[in-house]
């Protein structure tokens, strides 16, 4: 089967007003595009970026004197040195095929960039935490790194493949469902607190069911 790959610098597809029967319409006409089985592997290209030429290359731009704690801290587990190499995720992703449907990522999206913190209406919410690496790109980037991180967590934890998996396919599925409620355009600091607090409840739930 042969799918596109659409570059990660085209603009967003969706029209500036679309009722959820449309937009759900439109998701599917992509999938003729990308079909969803599409991003069920990854495997190497042989023109591969070397990662730690990409880890290097941001050394540039970071204090000399501490980079070395940074790459000792990347050390102590693949969970780490997943945290700290979100340059090299991103190369990678850019090779992959996308809907052609561009947000305002992340850019380093793990689980553990999430938190609580106050909204400038004096609220306490629960979402993204660290947005130094963010920039337009496709969607799929933030929801994959995210997913995988569950699976990295759980082996840093000492749980089992099993249980990753369950949080990983967790989180997607609790993404895909509080987006289907969410109105277009949510702008409001109350709509992406309820995605990220919903997702995180269902997979950690399901996780400890599994522990």
């Amino acid at each position: 089967m042969q799918t596109q790959t659409i570059s990660a610098t085209r603009p967003a597809t969706h029209p500036p007003t679309m009722t959820p029967a449309d937009r759900r319409a439109h998701g599917k006409r992509l999938r003729d595009t990308v079909r969803r089985d599409a991003h069920t592997g990854w495997r190497a290209p042989a023109d591969r970026a070397d990662p730690i030429g990409i880890l290097r290359a941001a050394d540039a731009t970071r204090q000399p004197d501490l980079v070395p704690l940074r790459y000792g801290r990347m050390l102590q587990s693949p969970f780490t040195f997943y945290r700290g190499s979100a340059g090299v995720m991103a190369t990678d992703l850019a090779q992959t095929p996308v809907s052609g449907i561009n947000v305002q990522v992340c850019g380093d999206c793990h689980l553990m960039n999430f938190g609580g913190f106050a909204t400038p209406e004096r609220r306490l919410i629960f979402d993204i935490n660290d947005l130094d690496e963010t920039l337009p790109a496709p969607w799929e980037w933030d929801v994959k790194r995210l997913v995988a991180s569950f699976v990295l967590a759980a082996r840093s934890n000492w749980l089992s493949d099993a249980n990753g998996r369950d949080a990983a396919v967790a989180c997607a599925r609790s993404y895909r469902q509080k987006c289907a409620t969410l109105p277009p355009w949510t702008c409001s600091t109350s709509g992406m607190p309820a995605l990220t607090t919903a997702m995180f409840c269902r997979c950690c739930r399901r996780t400890a069911r599994r522990c």
